[in-house]
């Protein structure tokens, strides 16, 4: 690294730019003014009552378009640093993990309703008299779609490097924070990426219910794309619909060349194997970044500061000291803790029994957990029939590097395409031709969600060793023996994570799959999903805790016995 250093400033002194570095200098400049431009519309005045003037005018999209980027952009980058903290604690840290993954079970299976509720009103009463309090809530809204699968694709990462590369940094000494820097989140990386551009997806599929905020008896739209797709369902507007798909399109395209497909190739470098892959992935943009001159001396001088200020802030870990090695969790610390813990959750189950007792009563609450049976039935079909698709999908991409760069646009569109743009054709048909909707209308459940599962599939799939793909084809794997014994142990570690947010994902989106409004028209289907949308759009507040709380329930109880199971088996005996 400090080789590479040197050889860009003194590249730098000999030639400070070349032609790559001014013709990368206007569209620089152009993005900078851009976001800067529509920063100001999300920091301007603004009193709860307040109309904010929005318009189907297709011209008016770019604008839209804009605004929604910022929102992602900056929940992405929340996301990142959210994902990174909690996979290095809990895997890191037996008694965290106790607590973080249980925890994080609770905040995936919470809707973004559930988030609004609680966050919208605090998050304006921070910014009094600012638009800034509503954008907050949008992108904390927004994190909230994006962050969870993100955060358990590293945590599998970190739980499941190969044992060989473990024995090499104790052998090289390393210490836990060159261990991760040098040996996990590179190896991380593939699975991470993925997860981004699903995450980024899965902002798009929730962007109507972030964007399109309700608060004290009144509805606020942000200028986006999200609001501007809600106020086309609103008025049955089929062309705006249109429009708004194209948008979409459009954006996916733009951020998948100029950000996704870039570092795809770029951590295409991180594939841990003897030999090279076959077909590695190209990008337009990272070509064109790497013949610059003045751009790599100055991303060089960045992250040589960077790698400064990391090592003065962990100087005291030199990775050959004492100090260096993981320290035990003594017994009464761990005993301590556990106390704490069940404490914790005893008067959590207090709160909630006196709850139920005074607001809601015990007949509601049976209701409601039949209703929860109901929609874990359609979920867990889902999933399953999802799976069957999906993973010979996915294994096959990720294992033809040329026809993953051609998909992956198109992977991402399908995941971010909202079930509410279609409201239109679901409804239309199962009125005309009445259909039952407590069947037609569960497909819409797992529409935006099992790409998940696609994604993470790919993702394993991609970062199987090539030597690995050539021992199977030496020792003639063919049919289900080739996949019994080389297939899906390679990939299952990852579809475990997919099919996990998956699931989870699944019963958030049951909120807007299992109750559907076009214009004046409403289909709902028995369950949990439509009982929470019911309730939200009465204003039942009570009920709506209930709803959320037997939801987390049911989401919880689903990843201890499922999912975490097979988290331990992925750990245990079904990785390479």
């Amino acid at each position: 690294m400090q080789n590479e250093q040197r050889f860009f400033a003194r590249a730098a002194v000999e030639s400070p730019v070349n032609r790559w570095d001014w013709a990368l200098l206007p569209v620089v400049l152009a993005t900078l003014v851009l976001l800067a431009y529509g920063a100001m519309g999300m920091a301007r005045p603004f009193h709860l009552g307040d109309p904010i003037a929005l318009s189907l005018d297709p011209w008016q999209l770019p604008y839209y378009f804009l605004r929604t980027t910022l929102r992602m952009a900056v929940a992405m980058v929340a996301s990142l640093l959210f994902a990174g903290c909690f996979a290095v604690l809990a895997a890191k840290n037996a008694t965290a993990e106790r607590v973080l993954v249980p925890l994080l079970d609770i905040l995936q299976s919470i809707p973004i309703l559930g988030f609004l509720s609680i966050t919208v009103t605090g998050f304006i009463a921070l910014f009094p008299g600012n638009l800034f309090g509503v954008e907050c809530a949008a992108i904390f809204a927004i994190f909230t779609s994006q962050a969870w699968n993100m955060a358990f694709s590293l945590y599998q990462s970190l739980r499941t490097v190969p044992a060989e590369l473990q024995e090499a940094a104790r052998v090289f000494q390393l210490s836990g924070w060159q261990r991760f820097w040098r040996l996990e989140l590179p190896f991380a990386m593939p699975g991470l990426l993925w997860n981004m551009m699903m995450s980024m997806s899965g902002g798009w599929f929730f962007v109507v219910a972030s964007e399109a905020i309700s608060v004290s008896n009144q509805s606020i739209k942000l200028p986006g794309v999200g609001s501007y797709i809600a106020m086309a369902i609103e008025a049955r507007d089929l062309g705006a619909i249109g429009w708004a798909i194209a948008c979409m399109l459009g954006a996916i395209l733009l951020y998948d060349q100029l950000l996704f497909r870039p570092l795809v190739a770029w951590a295409d470098k991180f594939r841990f194997e003897e030999g090279g892959s076959g077909a590695a992935p190209q990008s337009w943009l990272l070509t064109w970044l790497r013949r610059t001159r003045g751009t790599q001396a100055l991303g060089a001088w960045l992250v040589g500061q960077l790698e400064r200020t990391l090592v003065l802030f962990h100087r005291r870990h030199d990775g050959t000291s004492i100090r260096a090695r993981p320290r035990a969790t003594t017994w009464p610390v761990q005993r301590a803790w556990d106390a704490l813990i069940a404490a914790v959750v005893l008067y959590a189950l207090w709160s909630l029994l006196r709850f139920v007792h005074a607001e809601v009563g015990w007949a509601e609450v049976g209701h409601v957990l039949w209703l929860g049976c109901l929609t874990l039935l359609r979920v867990s079909v889902l999933i399953a029939l999802a799976a069957v698709v999906w993973v010979p999908v996915g294994v096959w991409i990720g294992m033809n590097p040329r026809w993953s760069g051609r998909l992956q646009a198109v992977a991402q569109f399908l995941a971010a395409f909202p079930a509410n743009l279609l409201f239109p054709v679901v409804v239309m048909a199962l009125v005309h031709w009445r259909l039952n909707p407590n069947i037609w209308l569960s497909p819409l459940m797992v529409f935006g969600t099992q790409w998940y599962i696609l994604f993470n599939v790919i993702a394993g799939a991609s970062s199987i060793p090539t030597e690995l793909r050539f021992a199977a084809q030496n020792l003639g794997l063919s049919g289900w023996l080739k996949w019994r014994r080389f297939l899906l142990p390679a990939v299952f570690p990852s579809f475990v994570t997919g099919a996990l947010t998956a699931s989870g994902g699944s019963w958030n989106a049951s909120i807007v799959s299992e109750y559907v409004t076009w214009g004046d028209t409403t289909l709902q289907a028995e369950g949990l999903g439509s009982y929470i949308a019911h309730m939200t759009a009465v204003g039942d507040f009570p009920r709506i805790a209930l709803g959320i709380g037997v939801m987390c329930l049911f989401v919880m109880g689903l990843n201890h016995l499922v999912w975490r199971r097979l988290y331990r088996m992925a750990e245990d005996r079904m990785h390479f």
